[in-house]
């Protein structure tokens, strides 16, 4: 049996962004886009959480927002369910999960494969999950970082993208190591939504290549 290929497009895109908070990623993927580094746009900013400083400032540059509140909703697929029918509707061809705090079910894994990124403050498979800084200072690790990487249902496991490497210091602290690693996301990720736009992601089982 032949190995699945998936290849990145190349075109211009429509973008959504899922948040939870403040939206720093999704405002670094919106000012790469507005400036042309990236050959998409943000068509849509969606949150699970209606007073997200995330929206607010996507509103505030003129995107489209909507909020679906989960407790409305028996189960989290279902909830899911709803959230792909809203990201359907407006024609989106890739989804940047951005601080978007939900475990994503496995229907949305799949209506989404190798079209939702996500980025992750560790270097996968190292610490997925939550509470990454304070797991790096506990291990004593040297070095951390961050991973952009295609969204799968196994959480923080999907085909990375792109990583980057940000030492640990010995004076550091959870906030000092996240601040670190921050300004680093906010230079790989948009960098991975301009590689897939331009068609030059290809995904072989778990390994993703650069063309």
């Amino acid at each position: 049996m032949s190995e699945e290929v998936f290849v990145s497009p190349r075109k211009r895109g429509r973008i959504a962004v899922l948040l939870s908070g403040r939206g720093s990623n999704f405002k670094a993927i919106h000012e790469a886009a507005e400036a042309g580094r990236i050959n998409a746009e943000v068509a849509f900013v969606f949150s699970n959480v209606d007073g997200a400083p995330g929206l607010a400032a996507a509103r505030e540059r003129g995107l489209e927002t909507l909020f679906i509140n989960p407790r409305l909703y028996p189960n989290r697929e279902e909830y899911d369910k709803e959230v792909v029918r809203e990201v359907r509707k407006r024609h989106v061809d890739l989804v940047c999960l951005a601080g978007y705090m939900r475990i994503l079910t496995p229907y949305f894994c799949r209506e989404f494969k190798n079209r939702a990124m996500n980025i992750h403050p560790a270097l996968l498979p190292a610490f997925p999950g939550l509470h990454v800084q304070k797991k790096a200072l506990e291990w004593g690790v040297r070095f951390s970082g961050a991973t952009v990487h295609f969204v799968a249902e196994d959480v923080d496991m999907g085909p990375i993208i792109l990583q980057t490497v940000v030492p640990v210091l010995q004076d550091d602290t959870e906030d000092t190591l996240a601040d670190r690693i921050l300004v680093e996301e906010h230079k790989i990720y948009p960098e991975s939504v301009k590689l897939y736009f331009e068609g030059r992601l290809e995904v072989r089982g778990r390994r993703v290549a650069i063309r």
